[in-house]
């Protein structure tokens, strides 16, 4: 019998196709869901446009909402273990940053409660005989579109916010990870939430996917994942005249300048490319390194990277586990390819590791590649693993060029020990978010988001909750 998800207010098989999840470090079956058909997608967005509009939701109190999403966020600690193995099972991260992102969820989940109790709205001063008052309003039904590389992360960071600012939300989550958003449901049931404002609908973005962005109740958009896939949903959300924030994806860059803090630089870029198997939208996956010190870099990094350990996720001596599907490690294999026969230069890795069973587990060792300009294809390209590209650069105006050569601007980071330097590169560099001697540091009060094409709109934050609201202005007469 298929797992059922929470659709409408209640538990429903699904009439549409059984979806399957695989572990990909074992090749075995994980869960067989159901899916919905195009008709149950449309009776969920209609019984969550009226859970949406219900009195007593729409009407709730701020400090009420916000002891909602505390006990949310208390029944998510508790279940911390269930969604960390859970989240494993189905995109291979190790085990130990599926704990730390189950704890992430719920400080996200304490967070917004906060926010949504403490978050002022403005009075604009008066140009005439007037009180003028700003009202922050919900927009009903969220689309919440989520990755497979980290769900319990991505999750939380949607449905925290659209549920503190008021809206139903209808989280469609990765054909890949289904099982976290389940728990997340049942999680919110037994918190309390109103049946209706959480419904989960696992099944493949072309199908379930299409036929919840189209229906007329969702007011709003909110997608992370590949640049194609958020390129078409802006495209709907332009045809139909609502909103849309987009995560998309990146390529971006590392950068070291020679008078860094080398071993301090070297550990951060292998985490920064490699933590998670480099299945990250922000994963520094171009490093840029000072001519002078290129070679001593390379060194380093590939030393250190031939230490890691890969294994199955739930030992606990593993630092890398597998990557997240067979299809998506012959993708990464192809990228390595293509730099080869680009006149790439495999300074390490470069093929599926000795001493696992590749055949069953999508096991692949972390691969750096030297020897390609940044106009080479898998240095333009988001490859989405366990790969890095290095690249010489003189000075700063040849690094700012080859930085910015890209349609990508989410992420970047720069070593040195010269503050002014790194503040002149932090500004120049197209990027959302910069890192200066550190990498991958991210919290849920900083906005996040991408120039160019790494998207639209800026999640966490006190953003993140005005993200999921629209404005309205109110004006008293005092004549």
């Amino acid at each position: 019998m298929p797992v059922s998800f929470p659709a409408a207010g209640r538990w429903i098989a699904g009439s549409g196709p059984t979806l399957q999840t695989i572990n990909p470090a074992t090749g075995a079956l994980t869960a067989e869901l159901g899916t919905p058909t195009d008709t149950e997608v449309a009776v969920t967005c209609e019984a969550a446009r009226q859970a949406a509009q219900h009195p007593a939701w729409r009407r709730m109190k701020p400090h009420q909402r916000a002891a909602l999403l505390h006990r949310i966020a208390d029944e998510l600690a508790r279940s911390g273990e269930t969604l960390a193995q859970l989240q494993m099972v189905e995109n291979g991260k190790s085990l130990k940053e599926c704990r730390a992102q189950a704890a992430s969820a719920a400080a996200t989940f304490r967070y917004y409660a906060a926010v949504c109790e403490t978050i002022e709205a403005a009075t604009p001063p008066s140009r005439g005989e007037y009180v003028n008052f700003t009202l922050h309003q919900p927009y009903g039904v969220v689309a919440a579109i989520t990755p497979w590389n980290s769900p319990l992360t991505m999750e939380a960071q949607k449905v925290a916010p659209a549920l503190a600012a008021g809206n139903a939300v209808i989280l469609k989550p990765s054909e890949i990870t289904t099982l976290p958003a389940l728990e997340l449901a049942r999680i919110c049931e037994r918190a309390g939430l109103p049946a209706g404002l959480l419904s989960v609908l696992p099944g493949h973005g072309r199908d379930v996917g299409a036929a919840l962005i189209n229906h007329s109740a969702i007011g709003m958009i909110s997608f992370t994942g590949g640049t194609a896939t958020g390129r078409m949903i802006a495209e709907t959300a332009a045809r139909r005249l609502i909103p849309a924030a987009l995560e998309l994806g990146g390529k971006s860059p590392h950068i070291i300048f020679a008078d860094a803090d080398l071993d301090a630089a070297c550990a951060s870029v292998l985490d920064g490319i490699f933590e998670g198997m480099g299945q990250s939208c922000v994963a520094g996956s171009r490093l840029f390194v000072q001519r002078g010190v290129h070679d001593a870099v390379i060194e380093r990094l590939r030393v250190a990277a031939q230490t890691l350990r890969i294994g199955p996720p739930e030992a606990a001596e593993t630092q890398l586990g597998p990557l997240a599907s067979m299809a998506h490690r012959d993708r990464v294999e192809s990228y390595v390819a293509l730099a080869r026969s680009e006149g790439g230069r495999i300074v390490a890795g470069g093929s599926r590791p000795d001493g696992l069973d590749c055949e069953r587990g999508a096991y692949y060792l972390p691969t750096i590649i030297a020897g390609l300009s940044n106009a080479a294809r898998v240095c333009r390209e988001e490859i989405f693993g366990p790969v890095l590209c290095v690249i010489p650069f003189d000075d700063e105006a040849d690094l700012v060029r080859q930085a910015n050569d890209t349609v990508y601007g989410l992420a970047c980071g720069i070593w040195s020990q010269d503050f002014r330097r790194a503040w002149r590169m932090a500004e120049a560099i197209e990027a959302g978010t910069v890192w200066i001697n550190t990498y991958k540091q991210l919290s849920i009060a900083a906005p996040f988001g991408g120039f160019k094409e790494s998207g639209l709109g800026r999640e966490k934050g006190l953003t993140g909750l005005r993200l999921y609201q629209q404005v309205k202005s109110i004006y008293v007469a005092t004549a």
